[in-house]
Parts: C-alpha cells; structure tokens; sequence
C-alpha cells in the first residue's frame, strides 16, 4: 500500500490532491472489502460505487501526474515514489474489481442464467452509467471550486506581497535620499575640516614668525647692553 502523506516540500495543490485521493482510496477500500458479502442488486450496486470509486481515483492520479511536474527536483524523488505507490495501488484494486465484477453467480443471484443480459439488465446498466456520470460532474465541480478557492488565495498573497514590495521601494528610496542628504553633509563638514587645518597651519606659521621676532628682539636688546 502507499506510504502515509509526507510533510516534505511540494506543492500545495498536490498536497490537496494527494489527501483527496487517500480519502477516496479509503472508500474504496471499504467498498471492495463489502462486495463478497453482496449478491444481486445490492452486489451490482456495490460494484457501480466501486467503479465511480475507481474512477475518481483515475482523475485524481491524472491531475497529481500533471502537478508534480512544478514540484521542486529537489523533493520530486519523494514525491515520484508515493506517485508510484498511488498508481500500484489502483491497478491492484482494477483487478480485484474485476474479479469480483466477473463472479455473474453472485451478481445475479438466483436470476443468473447462461444468458443473463435481459432488458432489465440493460436498463439498470444504463441508469448506472447516468449515476457514475453525474457523480463525475459533481466531483469534478468540487475540485474546480477547490481550484478556483485556491486561486482566489493565491490571488490575494501575490496581492499582498506586490504590496509589500511597494513599501520597501519607497522605504529603499527614502534611505537613498537620506543616505545623498547625508553625503552633502559629510562632503561640507570635509570642507570646514579643511578649512580649519589651513587657519590652524596659518596661525602656526604667524605664530613661530612672532615668537622668532621676539627672540630676535631680545637678542638684540641683550647686544645693545654688552656693546
């Protein structure tokens, strides 16, 4: 049998079909384990649930066959083996179907004869085929609604995420303006240093000049007394 859900990567619409398909696999199951304890119309009825059972299990393998091919080639090998599982579990139940379909002594119960398709065979068989028919409709307009749900959501967080991106533009944009404002800042303070250190490299200069005038001065003050 196949092997429980894994929590792994892949997509979220694999995942539903994934969990829909063992739910169907379950009643299925159910129906093929209650088919022997049957016999005549209730075992015909059993068979046709099984086999619009069944064929709903084909639909479902059909969509997760689409969708695993947008799953990650990182998580696909996983997700390839539960796939094969799924498809060796329904060609298990084809066959086990098909034998308990073939068994006509228990279909027919005491009305079973070496030719047993009479007019109301045929009419029971065509008013199953509607049946099976209508049930397809119906669940595959549940899993479109489920796609359109899906959709919707998916709508809405793109939505929200272009939103986001929006407001990290503008915040990405009003840094970008800080950080120009600031550089004019940066370069006018790299001005006034500048200007400071040729005042305070001029001041040095006037100042050794004074204070080599002054030793000059006193030098000469010092002669003028000696001479």
């Amino acid at each position: 049998m196949a092997n429980p859900l894994d929590t792994d990567a892949g997509s979220e619409l694999f995942s539903s079909y994934e969990a829909e398909f063992k739910l169907v696999q379950a009643d299925l199951t159910q129906k093929l384990d209650q088919i022997p304890e049957l016999s005549g119309e209730p075992r015909k009825a059993a068979i046709g649930a099984a086999e619009r059972a069944l064929e709903e299990a084909d639909e479902l393998l059909g969509q997760m066959r689409l969708e695993k091919q947008n799953i990650p080639s990182s998580s696909r090998p996983k997700i390839n083996q539960r796939f094969r599982n799924f498809e060796t579990d329904v060609d298990s139940y084809k066959r086990k179907l098909r034998s308990l379909a073939s068994d006509r002594a228990a279909l027919f119960g005491s009305r079973y004869s070496d030719n047993p398709g009479g007019p109301s065979d045929l009419q029971l068989e065509q008013r199953q085929q509607l049946l099976s028919g209508t049930d397809r409709l119906d669940r595959s307009t549940q899993r479109l609604r489920s796609s359109q749900a899906l959709a919707s959501e998916t709508e809405a967080i793109g939505a929200g995420t272009l939103a986001d991106l929006h407001q990290q533009r503008e915040r990405i944009a009003h840094t970008g303006q800080v950080l120009y404002e600031s550089e004019g800042y940066v370069d006018r303070s790299v001005k006034t240093l500048r200007g400071m250190a040729r005042r305070m490299a001029t001041n040095r200069v006037i100042t050794i000049a004074i204070i080599t005038v002054l030793v000059i001065l006193i030098f000469a003050v010092i002669y003028s007394k000696f001479r």
